[in-house]
């Protein structure tokens, strides 16, 4: 398996599409554009949803890209080994173009191939749609990833809650998944434990969306014009794979905050579980409000929408930092001498 500094996975992730024909197109903004349901971009392909509808892209039926997202439904999870508001977001997408087959086989050459990241694929686990009332099981994706020379006892079966993608906001495209997890080698909580589980066995790095429908007002579903494909893989989560640490806050990607916020309180991240969470909700909320405010379409603390968000990510980075005496050093100033 390849050590790589985030930078470096940026870049090996958009040689590798570039390789297999894709464009590479720019982050869009993390203010969506022409989507009143949602306050920030929370996923790569939320820009391109027009496109998922069947308009012709400028740049063809292939794409890649580097998506910055930012999601605070879980913001109460942030402090923990994996979970952040804002991240980046390694996509890749067919516009009616390929299909399940060569999506599949592009996520594990990638994965897998020496040239590339090396993963061990015995390390790597699988989860596919299980079928409801709605769409029907997804066995071709199962049995492609056998082909592919996955164990079957490494692929599983889940429900909607966990094999269903989309839509980024209340109707639009959306479809069954098939997700890439990473055994980080912890034990096992329970004999059942799988993919789905909460104990942290499994991290996941992955996400192959394949979008055949559109989801209406009324909660129905109704097939899509063309089949897409809409992937997303973690950047800080395959980095701390790839680096072999216990949490994305390890990673290059926030050790540089975390060794500010150590000089500015004078306390060390790993004194105490409290203190080592504290310190990730600053790092994360800070970098995620930083990004916030430096977007091109301008967004400042309000107390609607946008803003309040931002407000409040300040607010929480604040009171985490003061619960564990995170406290800005005082500094001696002099005044000027008055004209």
């Amino acid at each position: 398996m390849r050590l790589l500094k985030s930078s470096e996975l940026r870049k090996l992730y958009l040689d590798f599409f570039r390789e297999k024909g894709h464009a590479i197109i720019p982050s869009a903004s993390l203010i969506p554009e022409n989507d009143p349901t949602v306050l920030f971009t929370t996923a790569g392909m939320h820009p391109l949803v027009p496109y998922l509808m069947g308009a012709k892209h400028p740049e063809g039926t292939r794409l890649a890209d580097v998506q910055k997202c930012i999601r605070t439904g879980d913001i109460d999870e942030v402090g923990d080994t994996s979970h952040c508001t804002f991240f980046e977001m390694l996509g890749n997408w067919s516009l009616g173009d390929y299909f399940k087959k060569e999506s599949i086989a592009y996520s594990w050459e990638f994965l897998t191939s020496d040239k590339w990241l090396g993963i061990d694929k015995d390390k790597l686990y699988f989860t596919c749609f299980a079928g409801d009332a709605d769409a029907p099981r997804d066995t071709y994706s199962h049995d492609r990833w056998v082909e592919m020379g996955v164990d079957p006892s490494h692929i599983f079966y889940l429900d909607k809650k966990h094999n269903w993608w989309g839509p980024a906001g209340i109707t639009g495209p959306c479809g069954p998944d098939t997700e890439i997890f990473y055994d980080t080698g912890k034990p096992k909580c329970c004999p059942e434990c799988n993919p789905s589980c909460d104990c942290g066995k499994y991290l996941e790095i992955w996400n192959n969306v394949f979008m055949e429908y559109n989801k209406q007002a009324d909660g129905s579903y109704l097939p899509l014009a063309q089949h897409n494909v809409d992937t997303g893989m973690g950047l800080d989560r395959t980095i701390a794979t790839l680096q072999g640490v216990e949490s994305v806050y390890d990673t290059d990607a926030f050790t540089g905050i975390i060794k500010t916020i150590e000089e500015l309180s004078g306390k060390h991240y790993k004194d105490s579980p409290e203190i080592t969470r504290a310190f990730r909700i600053v790092a994360d909320h800070i970098r995620c409000a930083t990004f916030i405010l430096g977007d091109p379409r301008g967004v400042t603390p309000s107390n609607v929408d946008q803003g309040y968000i931002l407000r409040r990510l300040i607010r929480r980075a604040v009171l985490s930092a003061s619960q564990c005496s995170l406290a800005y050093p005082t500094t001696s100033w002099t005044p000027l001498p008055t004209p």
